[in-house]
């Protein structure tokens, strides 16, 4: 192959596979911005001053996959975490697992969560074992589902301990909702009775089938974090008819498409908040 060929080769790859020419910095970030405390923006498009670090193991609880740094958090939400395990503690839940809160600085992730920007939410595992897991474990942990795609229903690893961990947390006046597989959000309202107003703060959404992602309102101190709509007054399970048609069609798709996973590329930059400049501009001058 001649040069010039090798050259003009190299340009049409790079047409087809251009380079990622973007740099995330709130990836960038290893320490916390010495702030004022403050959730700013959305829950999908915002950042976190002042952010608090949750210890790595506590009262009921243990954090998984330490090293991607997503272990930060509102004060509110570290606190909240505590004192939910201790909770669950009680109620015979011994040990729980602790994933993805938000990093230093809050901000976007490249992969993952669209959400989790504002250090106002924290996904908690809903798989369960008797005893602590091994730091190498932690690293590297095997999720757990509990709910059977194909059949539209949970599976054998359900319990109703999962159940508990749901009604805990739903009960608690800080979470504003729950993001759980629709699957879940069907069985809990097959089984509901009228004393379950905690239901209406069980949200059904896309996957969550090894893990419940709870959110919490808005601090009242923080004038600059951006709320959601209230969730309509009542349990929600009249939802689920339309959500039992979605799975069921994804699930088609999946059958016909039948492609192998490609690694996903980076998420666009989203335009942030004014007030969140601050928190990057150093880290941007570094670089």
């Amino acid at each position: 192959m001649t040069r010039l060929s090798t050259i003009l080769l190299l340009l049409s790859l790079l047409s087809i596979y251009p380079l990622q020419a973007r740099t995330n910095p709130w990836e960038l970030a290893t320490s916390i911005y010495q702030g004022q405390v403050a959730a700013i923006g959305g829950y999908a498009n915002g950042c976190l001053s002042g952010a608090q670090p949750l210890p790595l193991t506590g009262d009921g609880y243990q954090v998984i996959r330490s090293q991607r740094q997503r272990f930060y958090g509102h004060p509110n939400l570290v606190n909240f975490v505590s004192h939910y395990s201790k909770q669950l503690t009680q109620q015979g839940i011994n040990n729980i697992f602790i994933g993805d809160m938000s990093m230093p600085r809050g901000g976007q992730f490249d992969f993952g969560h669209s959400s989790h920007q504002i250090g106002l939410d924290v996904d908690i595992w809903l798989k369960l074992t008797e005893a602590p897991l091994k730091p190498q474990e932690l690293q590297n942990p095997r999720h757990l589902s509990v709910v059977d795609i194909d059949k539209l229903t949970v599976n054998q690893a359900w319990s109703k301990q999962h159940k508990t961990m749901l009604k805990v947390a739903a009960e608690n006046n800080q979470v504003a909702r729950i993001f759980v597989n629709p699957i879940i959000k069907q069985h809990l309202c097959n089984e509901r009775s009228d004393k379950d107003t905690w239901l209406q703060k069980i949200r059904p959404w896309w996957g969550h089938t090894s893990h419940m992602h709870v959110r919490l309102h808005c601090p009242e101190t923080d004038s600059l974090c951006k709320a959601q709509q209230p969730i309509k007054s009542g349990h929600g399970c009249e939802e689920l008819t339309w959500w039992t048609q979605q799975l069921k069609r994804a699930a088609a798709s999946q059958q016909q498409a039948k492609q192998p996973k490609t690694a996903a590329a980076p998420k666009p930059l989203k335009q942030k908040p004014l007030s969140c400049e601050p928190l990057v501009k150093n880290l941007q001058a570094k670089q």
